[in-house]
């Protein structure tokens, strides 16, 4: 499926920063095979750390995360 953002702007240094950022608070937090309620608090907070949520943070989220639960790659830990 083809989606279109007539508005996106190309990321900057530094979004690409954050997205780095995040990626490494994600892989330490799956590392394990779960996904704690800890561990989706900390992910949260690298999201908003620089006050915005890009398409491509949610877009990492759902490749790493998500989509790992649904397939039962990751479990997730109450």
């Amino acid at each position: 499926m083809l989606i279109e953002r007539p508005t996106h702007e190309e990321l900057t240094d530094a979004d690409l920063q954050n997205l780095i950022k995040l990626k490494s608070v994600i892989d330490s937090a799956i590392a394990d095979g779960t996904v704690s309620k800890e561990d989706m608090e900390a992910i949260n907070c690298a999201i908003h750390s620089d006050g915005k949520v890009s398409i491509e943070e949610i877009a990492l989220i759902r490749q790493l995360v998500r989509d790992k639960l649904d397939s039962g790659l990751l479990t997730y830990e109450y």
